[in-house]
């Protein structure tokens, strides 16, 4: 059995009683020891049910079980010590100011491209490059106002960055009720441990998002748009509106009169100053890029264009958190800030090069092969959890459309034990922090932990079976 990195105990095989348990897991590891399985069954079938009660879940489309599912929760939180957290605050902070600098700079004066760091052609024939934001000035020159910054634990307990999330990242609500969850359950361990809080994350979100309105705004209106309740993080649109104190708003609640946004309210329309638009960019203005989208805004890329309205995150903004242009990161950070990268990324096989190519055919059964426009652990192969019909598969499709993929080698990602059927067993995970960007750079401490509940299974995403876990970031 592979070794891996294991969060609790110096242990990279299983959980196991004998093992020395780390130290920052102590003060749990003794209170969990003192824990009946009766108790601790009793207090997860209290969570399911409260969290079903309040309506925390996801849809999943094309799902023949039915179009909402509850995302599994996990009672044993992933615990990091303060001098790790300040270590991977640093390497977020200077990593999404880089990829900001970066957006700004190909559609203004694209000094990266003519310095030959990244190749013209990656960035115009980028299905989220698009040309209408070429030369538009956006408040305070920040593209992505909230990231998802995707974090993994290898080797010897190594950080990596795995992937950039600048569209439209979700999942933040599923880290406040987590926490919320376990300070229900166990008042107890929050009055022994010294946690560092998050349940302030909503009022830093809107600070932000006030920080960024149009400039000569004094009092700006923060609206929250959404696709509507059919959406999968539907939950997590209305429950940040509602916990930011603002309006929760379709497309079809906005219009556009007099190079201005309004909202259709009781009192007559209101002036809307910043958008925290949760829908793609093909779908925010029906004039501007797909005519049949019911979900937008006709005229809302006019106004944006003349600075009247912020959109966070900023239209064009995906071009940045393409796998394609993930290996060039590390470069971004170099060419903008004069620095060295305080976090790694995975090495990353460019399809698209030949001699890259050639190493991922041959060697398909032991690399993790990803869309370069793929999310959601859709549209990827893990080589060694695949079958030779599964690889075959892959092999094609890589040989029709070489420049649609990258490839990875398979991470032994950092394991936490978890309580599954059969006890407490280890889980592999990562960790999405979440940036927020405007007149500073601020983060809550920790962020949203996924777990990946089938055995061996690298897959965290929620779509594709995975759970969550509270995050712990210890305060001394």
């Amino acid at each position: 059995m592979a070794k891996f990195f294991n969060e609790m105990t110096a242990d990279g095989l299983a959980h196991n009683a004998s093992a020395e348990v780390r130290e920052h897991y102590r003060e749990f590891c003794g209170w969990l020891q003192r824990q009946s399985a009766e108790t601790i069954e009793r207090k997860r079938a209290e969570a399911d049910l409260t969290f079903r009660r309040v309506g925390i879940t996801f849809a999943v489309y094309g799902d023949d079980a039915g179009t909402e599912r509850l995302i599994p929760f996990d009672t044993i939180p992933r615990i990091i010590p303060a001098a790790e957290w300040k270590q991977l605050q640093t390497g977020l902070v200077q990593r999404v100011k880089a990829l900001n600098m970066f957006v700004h700079d190909i559609y203004h004066d694209q000094n990266i491209i003519k310095a030959g760091i990244i190749p013209a052609e990656q960035i115009y024939k980028n299905a989220q490059y698009r040309p209408e934001m070429q030369g538009i000035n956006v408040a305070s020159d920040i593209y992505a106002h909230i990231a998802g910054v995707d974090i993994v634990r290898a080797g010897q307990g190594e950080f990596y960055v795995l992937e950039d999330n600048l569209r439209v990242p979700s999942g933040v609500s599923y880290m406040l009720e987590d926490r919320k969850m376990m300070m229900r359950l166990f008042p107890e361990l929050f009055a022994r441990n010294k946690i560092a809080p998050v349940d302030h994350y909503p009022d830093m979100l809107l600070d932000n998002l006030r920080s960024v309105a149009p400039m000569g705004i004094n009092d700006p209106t923060v609206v929250v748009m959404t696709p509507g309740m059919y959406n999968s993080a539907y939950f997590e649109h209305a429950f940040l509106a509602q916990q930011m104190g603002v309006e929760l708003v379709e497309g079809k609640d906005l219009f556009v009169s007099d190079n201005t946004v309004f909202m259709r309210t009781t009192r007559g329309p209101k002036r809307v100053d910043v958008i925290y638009r949760r829908l793609d960019d093909d779908f925010l203005d029906p004039l501007a890029f797909r005519p049949d989208s019911s979900l937008g805004v006709p005229g809302l890329l006019s106004v944006y264009r003349a600075g009247r309205v912020t959109l966070a995150n900023a239209i064009g903004t995906g071009v940045a958190d393409d796998k394609s242009i993930y290996p060039y990161v590390p470069d971004m950070i170099k060419f903008y800030l004069s620095e060295e990268p305080v976090l790694n990324n995975v090495p990353t096989y460019q399809c698209r090069k030949k001699e890259d190519l050639a190493y991922t055919l041959a060697n398909l059964a032991e690399l993790v092969v990803k869309e370069v426009h793929g999310a959601g652990g859709y549209g990827m192969l893990v080589g060694p959890a695949s079958t030779k019909a599964q690889i075959e598969d892959f092999r094609q499709r890589l040989l029709a459309k070489p420049d649609g993929y990258i490839a990875q080698p398979t991470l032994a990602l950092s394991a936490c034990p978890t309580y599954v059927e059969s006890g407490i067993a280890p889980r592999h995970i990562d960790l999405r922090p979440f940036v927020l960007s405007g007149k500073t750079i601020s983060m809550v401490p920790g962020g949203l932990t996924r777990v990946a509940l089938q055995e061996g299974s690298l897959v965290v995403n929620s779509s594709q079976g995975g759970g969550t876990k509270d995050t712990w970031i210890l305060e001394r």
